[in-house]
């Protein structure tokens, strides 16, 4: 048994590594190829890999995505705060080591390896390759909760966090879903979705190869103008979005907002075989409830039509709980070297720990569901 550590997948057989990532799209080499070979998460932007290989008798039996990072943008799980404590005793926080798909809060395979003697091997080797690099520390993003506990045995800090999902239970179309919901939430959704039909707008789904470049080039285009609007620079380029539309055909899905038949507005998903995953979206002109029923309703109705489970909505947003999206606990590992820093982030995080709690609790009984 061996591990490597390589700064890209080029040397790794798509077709190997694929066997590890399974239906994640997101940890597919296609996906991860494009995030690093279209410069969006490369050394030049502050995302250095540092992949970890385990490989058995030469067969590759497993592998961790591990970032190098200079900056904390892109990651969903915010450390701004121990980042400024680091600097202000005149620490250095940055390069820290990082494990997470860039720019994707979406809970998943952080340890690809199907047994647990490889799966401990890998962490004892990211927490080794933290030493060697002398970082500050190394961070696990949105691992599932058995991951996470095995992180903890051995050794790294838990951090609990919130996100919100939309279950579908066998739904046969977009009226029996809102059936559940109460009158008040079932009467607004049914506006939002009116002033939109009212203003002559119209959505075309379009799926894997019936996305053609020129799709691409008005989604970036829409993606960018709202990241302008909000005083901020995009972290995916055209390339990225081209490539993957390329190699992930049965994973990506647009939904484009037309009016008058010109689009105005998109929004950018990927699916795996149970669930839909809403990405970014972005729009040429402002409509009231334009947002929602492009990033939540449109996303909804598609899960309902091809029978997928579950729809996250993204990271963050109290407002996703009245298109019936519910609040589901997320968590993350953390490893700090310095001593003094590590034993006080623990202390904060158990604090934060019962507030996360009572606050998810206190979610839940905004619920606009009937039962």
């Amino acid at each position: 048994m061996t591990i490597a550590v390589v700064e890209t997948l080029s040397g790794v057989a798509p077709g190997e590594w694929n066997l590890l990532a399974g239906d994640d799209p997101f940890l597919r080499h296609e996906f991860l190829s494009a995030l690093h070979d279209s410069g969006c998460a490369s050394a030049a932007s502050g995302w250095t890999p540092k992949y970890l290989l385990l490989r058995e008798h030469g067969r590759l039996a497993g592998a961790m995505p591990l970032y190098l990072k200079t900056h904390s943008y892109g990651e969903y799980v915010f450390d701004w705060a121990w980042a400024d404590a680091y600097h202000r005793h005149g620490l250095h926080y940055y390069p820290k080591l990082l494990s997470a798909v860039p720019f994707s809060p979406v809970t998943g395979q952080r340890i690809l390896a199907g047994t647990a003697e490889h799966r401990d091997h890998l962490i004892a080797a990211a927490l080794a390759l933290a030493n060697e690099l002398h970082v500050s520390s190394l961070h696990c993003l949105f691992p599932p909760h058995d991951q996470a506990l095995r992180m903890r045995e051995h050794g790294m800090i838990l951090r609990h966090g919130v996100q919100f999902h939309w279950n579908n239970h066998s739904y046969q179309n977009f009226d029996e879903f809102l059936a559940g919901m109460n009158h008040d939430k079932r009467k607004k959704i049914r506006q939002e979705r009116r002033k939109v039909r009212d203003a002559g707008i119209a959505f075309e789904w379009l799926e894997g190869a019936a996305i053609s470049d020129q799709h691409w080039a008005f989604f970036a285009r829409c993606y960018r103008q709202t990241y302008r609007e909000h005083g901020s620079t995009p972290y995916l380029n055209l390339e990225f979005f081209q490539r993957i539309g390329a190699t992930l055909p049965d994973h990506t899905l647009l939904v484009i907002a037309k009016r008058d038949d010109k689009p105005i507005a998109a929004s950018f998903n990927i699916r795996s075989r149970h669930s839909l995953y809403g990405r970014y979206w972005g729009a040429l002109e402002y409509h009231p409830a334009l947002h929602f029923e492009a990033c939540f309703y449109q996303g909804i109705e598609y899960c309902i039509a091809r029978g997928l489970q579950c729809f996250e909505g993204g990271a963050q947003g109290e407002h996703k709980i009245a298109r019936g999206l519910l609040p589901v606990q997320t968590c993350s590992a953390h490893w700090l070297a310095h001593p003094e820093f590590s034993t006080a982030i623990e202390q904060f995080l158990a604090r934060e720990a019962q507030g996360m709690t009572h606050y998810i609790d206190e979610l839940h009984e905004r619920s606009p569901y009937k039962n």
